[in-house]
C-alpha cells in the first residue's frame, strides 16, 4: 500500500465530521506511543509553551541525575539516549525558541554534569553537533532574541 501525500490527505480529513476525526485520532493514539504523546502535546500543553518547556527540562535534570559517569561509553549512551527524548520533545513542539532553549539547557547540564566530553572524541563531536544546532535555531529567531541566545551561547564556546 502507498501512501497518500499530505495534501491529499489534508483535503480528505476536511470531508469529514467531527466524530469520524475523533475516532481517526484515538485509533491513531492506540497504535504508537509517540502518537499518543504527540496528541497529548497538541490537546493539553500546546497552549503553554513556557510549562512544555520547564516540564521538559525537569525531566532532563532527572535523566542526567542518572548518567553513568564511570565510563566514557557507557555515558555516552546515556546522553544519546537522553538527547533522542529532547529532540522527540523539540519535534512536538516545532517551535525554534524551545529547541533553542533545550539544547541550551542540554549543554549545562552536560557541562555541570561531570562527564568528560574531552576526553572522548564521540562525547566532543556529540557536544559540538548540539552547539552548531543552537546556532542554527537561534539565526530563526527574532533579532532580539538571537542577541540573548548567542550570549548564552558565548559560555560554551572554547
Amino acid at each position: 500500500m502507498k501512501a497518500a501525500s499530505i495534501s491529499e490527505i489534508k483535503a480528505e480529513l476536511k470531508q469529514l465530521s467531527a466524530a469520524q476525526l475523533t475516532d481517526i485520532c484515538l485509533r491513531l493514539a492506540r497504535h504508537k506511543k509517540e502518537n499518543k504523546e504527540l496528541i497529548t502535546y497538541l490537546l493539553f500543553e500546546a497552549g503553554d509553551l513556557e510549562g512544555y518547556i520547564r516540564s521538559v527540562k525537569e525531566e532532563m535534570d532527572h535523566e542526567f541525575a542518572s548518567v553513568n559517569r564511570s565510563h566514557a561509553y557507557f555515558a555516552k549512551k546515556t546522553l544519546r539516549k537522553i538527547l533522542r527524548i529532547t529532540n522527540k520533545y523539540i519535534r512536538y513542539s516545532a517551535s525554534p525558541i524551545a529547541e533553542t532553549e533545550l539544547l541550551i539547557h542540554f549543554c549545562l547540564l552536560l557541562d555541570s554534569s561531570g562527564v568528560n566530553i574531552h576526553k572522548s572524541p564521540a562525547l566532543a563531536k556529540l557536544y559540538q553537533g548540539q552547539l552548531k544546532k543552537i546556532k542554527a535555531s537561534v539565526s530563526s529567531l527574532h533579532e532580539d532574541l538571537q542577541y540573548d541566545y548567542l550570549r548564552q551561547l558565548e559560555k560554551f564556546e572554547v
